[in-house]
C-alpha cells in the first residue's frame, strides 16, 4: 500500500497502484521547470492502476478560503495539460530512470481520468458564502462529453 500526504490529507492507494507525487519529482523540479517556467504548475498526485492513469489535484479550503481569481476548473485543466506535457517529456529525457519508466508506463495506458479532490468548510463562512458546487463544476467543463466514471480515492479527513 502506498500512502501519500498532501497538506492535512493522507491518501492510501492499494497494492497494484503506482502512485507518486508528480510535483515532487526531480524531473519536474530540475528539468521540466527549467525549460518551461517556474510558473508551470502540475497536479499533486499521479497514479497508474491497470490500463488507467489518474491525475489527481487536491484542494483543501477548510482552513483558508480560495483567493485566486482563476476559476478552479480552469486552474485544474491547466495543471492537467502541464502534467501531460511533463510526462511526455519525462518518458524521453528524465535523468531518473524510475521516473522515466513510470512516465512511459503512464503514456502506454489507454484510459485517463482526472480527479479534483476538493475539501470545503462544512458550514458557510462570512468570507466565503458561495461554496464551489461539484455538480456545477462537472457540468461546466464536461457537459456533453458522455458519462463519467466515478472513483473513490481513499483519504483521511481531518475536521
Amino acid at each position: 500500500m502506498t500512502e501519500i500526504t498532501e497538506g492535512n490529507l493522507t491518501f492510501r492507494f492499494p497494492d497494484g497502484c503506482q502512485a507518486s507525487q508528480y510535483d515532487h519529482w526531480s524531473f519536474y523540479k530540475n528539468q521540466f521547470q527549467s525549460v518551461t517556467s517556474d510558473s508551470t504548475k502540475a497536479v499533486d498526485i499521479f497514479c497508474i492502476k491497470g490500463d488507467t492513469s489518474w491525475l489527481i489535484e487536491i484542494k483543501d479550503h477548510r482552513q483558508h478560503t480560495r483567493q485566486k481569481l482563476i476559476d478552479i476548473a480552469d486552474e485544474t485543466a491547466i495543471k492537467v495539460r502541464n502534467t501531460l506535457a511533463g510526462l511526455a517529456a519525462a518518458a524521453k529525457v528524465a535523468n531518473d530512470v524510475d521516473q522515466r519508466e513510470l512516465a512511459k508506463t503512464a503514456l502506454a495506458t489507454s484510459r485517463w481520468r482526472v480527479v479534483l479532490h476538493l475539501e470545503q468548510p462544512a458550514t458557510a463562512r462570512r468570507t466565503w458564502k458561495n461554496a464551489i458546487g461539484g455538480a456545477d463544476l462537472f457540468q461546466k467543463k464536461f457537459k456533453g462529453k458522455g458519462t463519467s466514471e466515478l472513483a473513490t480515492v481513499p483519504g483521511r479527513r481531518r475536521a
